[in-house]
């Protein structure tokens, strides 16, 4: 009987070794450095009269905290939830420069050959442009204004462009606004380009080499690109003020700009991207540090721009962050890569600036440690 009891036991043990582990719930942050985060959100959400907002924040590489705020549709009275799903705008410029980098750690893409090496129908101009000029915003190209004038057509498209090189024809027999690496000029269209160049170096369209090798890897469920057609739960409704009063914004068609300002999110799916890039899990760590140091000018001066991401700089800290604008948006992605932390907050109104929110939640819990 004893013997049969220990048999018993013995076959109970190896099959718990067998068994999965429970699955570990992230620790959230302290009760009151939550209730300061969202003091810090709501006291700016009225300041700037702002409808709806969410925000995600990662400490020690660890999604620990998400919240949504206000309203995601004003006229449906729809609640913002950590869940709401927004443009990203600019922040998509993120998204292409790791593809890109990627395929340089794959030895599929040259940063220093010329475009056309790619996209051998983007004319030749009186320069050699390279995807490392594209990356930081050196290379001439125009953003949304030609001679000075903006191009209010590009501003709010409403035209859809089927293929991300469709949208070249926007741009691409345009003069350079100066030689390639004289200049810091911030460009969408470039970004447009360096979808071009991802999309032949990868040899597989632009949407899905970032699905297979971005947001999968992440574990980025809600991320796509802002189709206006498409039906995309928990999509948030966009403002702008006129006048001091919330008005609906205007219409815009984004597919002439996926790589460089068309994707849309939740504020939980970017937190993962953050996690993922901060580990290691997207690009080599040598490889982010190439993208996350300054450019220089060909007369050796520093730009506020690395590879894809904005760079600056927080009580000593190195701040790695992209920031976005358009119809319906203000988005930014913030992270202190030393400390393993990030925060995310879009909100669905147009021209907020999330910078000084951003610093005050990093002060919040970095100063708990």
């Amino acid at each position: 009987m004893a013997l049969q009891v220990k048999s018993i036991l013995a076959v109970l043990v190896v099959l718990l070794l067998w068994l999965p582990a429970p699955a570990q719930t992230p620790v959230g942050l302290p009760a009151e450095v939550a209730a300061k985060i969202e003091a810090a959100i709501t006291g700016e959400m009225s300041k700037a009269g702002v409808p709806g907002l969410s925000a995600a924040v990662v400490a020690e590489r660890q999604l620990r905290w998400s919240k949504g705020f206000g309203k995601a549709d004003l006229e449906n009275d729809v609640p913002a939830t950590a869940e709401t799903v927004y443009r990203l705008a600019s922040i998509s410029k993120t998204i292409t420069a790791v593809a890109a980098m990627q395929l340089v750690e794959r030895g599929k893409l040259d940063l220093d050959a010329p475009v056309q090496k790619y996209v051998p129908s983007f004319p030749q101009k009186p320069w050699t442009i390279t995807p490392r000029h594209l990356l930081g915003h050196l290379s001439g190209i125009r953003h949304y204004s030609r001679d000075g004038q903006p191009q209010e057509q590009e501003l709010n498209n409403t035209k859809h462009f089927p293929k991300i090189a469709d949208g070249l024809a926007l741009f691409k027999d345009d003069a350079l606004e100066h030689q390639p690496g004289v200049k810091y000029t911030y460009t969408t269209h470039g970004y447009t380009l360096l979808g071009c160049v991802v999309e032949s170096a990868a040899g597989v369209p632009y949407l899905d080499y970032v699905r297979e090798n971005i947001t999968k890897p992440a574990g980025m469920d809600t991320f796509r690109d802002d189709d206006l057609s498409a039906i995309i739960p928990h999509r948030a409704q966009g403002y702008h003020r006129v006048g001091g009063e919330i008005r609906n914004s205007l219409l815009l068609d984004t597919s002439y700009k996926v790589p460089g300002g068309g994707f849309c999110s939740s504020v939980v799916d970017l937190a993962k991207y953050a996690i993922a890039m901060q580990s290691g899990r997207l690009v080599q760590p040598e490889t982010y540090t190439q993208m996350w140091t300054q450019q220089k000018l060909n007369n050796g001066q520093p730009t506020p721009y690395g590879l894809g991401w904005q760079i600056g700089a927080r009580n000593g800290r190195l701040v790695v962050s992209h920031s976005g604008g358009q119809q319906r948006v203000s988005t930014l992605l913030y992270m202190l890569p030393s400390e393993g932390f990030a925060v995310v907050l879009m909100c669905n109104l147009e021209q907020t600036n999330l910078s000084r929110l951003a610093g005050q939640i990093a002060d919040v819990v970095i100063a708990r440690r």
